[in-house]
């Protein structure tokens, strides 16, 4: 009889155009060669344009989802994407406590997603309070870009020397593990991504490729990351995985629609 692969809790929200959220990171997980559970927070109208709607799932909904798959099916890992709410945040935390996902027990990824890909803030400001306040202290890892970066801290990154500043704030707020992700930081000819723990920041260089094709990559980061945990490696192991894992996919991102298509874990079919 075939073994169970290993498993990774996602709690994020739909994208209607498969480029993004839970879409994303289950074409993520499966690359990665993990099985993919869902805790679904919101449904988008969402393509490759913009998003034109929010439905909100009900945070007790988010919560019973939680728990209903770790009880029964366990995970190895869990992560987040869009949350949605402070209700929603506030629901999961204690469901979260309830299955032993992070605070030191099965690892927990924070992508905190709360601007979008302009720059616009998706997370209102009690939402964003409770981010920093409920699961930053149980995060294994964040992983914010520089404008979600520039949310949660007020910290305009602009530099590598304000990437560390940022890096040492974030982690002031209690993740054990902080990724400031530098993709948006357009003037630095690599996409620098800086990883700390509070002791010593470990600096992770990627190309930066001509497309404006990204939708997606920072759930399918996160989630690459999260397969690596689920497999017992350690947090820098991860997140070199992780680094590879994107530079690819973004190597293989293709257009999509009239806007901006996704980044692309295709590649990994040819291994």
């Amino acid at each position: 009889m075939t073994e169970p692969p290993l498993r990774v809790l996602t709690i994020a929200g739909s994208d209607s155009g498969g480029g993004a959220g839970i879409q994303a990171d289950l074409r993520t997980l499966f690359a990665c060669g993990v099985h993919g559970c869902v805790a679904l927070t919101a449904v988008t109208v969402q393509n490759s344009l913009g998003v034109t709607g929010v439905s909100e799932i009900p945070a007790d909904v988010v919560a019973a989802q939680i728990i209903s798959v770790a009880e029964d099916i366990g995970v190895q890992a869990a992560k987040t994407g869009m949350l949605a709410s402070a209700a929603i945040i506030e629901a999961i935390t204690p469901a979260l406590d309830r299955v032993g996902i992070g605070s030191g027990k099965t690892p927990f990824v924070v992508d905190p997603v709360s601007a979008s890909m302009h720059g616009n803030q998706l997370l209102a400001d009690n939402a964003l309070d409770a981010l920093r306040g409920l699961l930053f202290p149980r995060a294994t890892l964040v992983t914010p870009n520089l404008d979600e970066v520039r949310l949660i801290t007020g910290i305009e990154v602009k530099d590598r020397v304000d990437q560390r500043v940022a890096a040492e704030a974030l982690h002031a707020l209690g993740p054990e593990w902080v990724l400031v992700k530098g993709g948006h930081m357009w003037d630095d000819p690599e996409c620098l991504d800086l990883l700390y723990d509070g002791h010593e920041f470990i600096e992770l260089p990627g190309p930066r490729y001509d497309t404006e094709n990204t939708h997606g990559s920072g759930d399918t980061l996160a989630s690459s990351i999260s397969s690596a945990l689920a497999r017992g490696a350690s947090v820098p192991e991860a997140v070199r995985f992780g680094k590879d894992f994107i530079v690819r996919s973004v190597a293989a991102s293709y257009p999509l629609g009239g806007g901006v298509g996704p980044v692309s874990p295709f590649w990994s079919l040819d291994r």
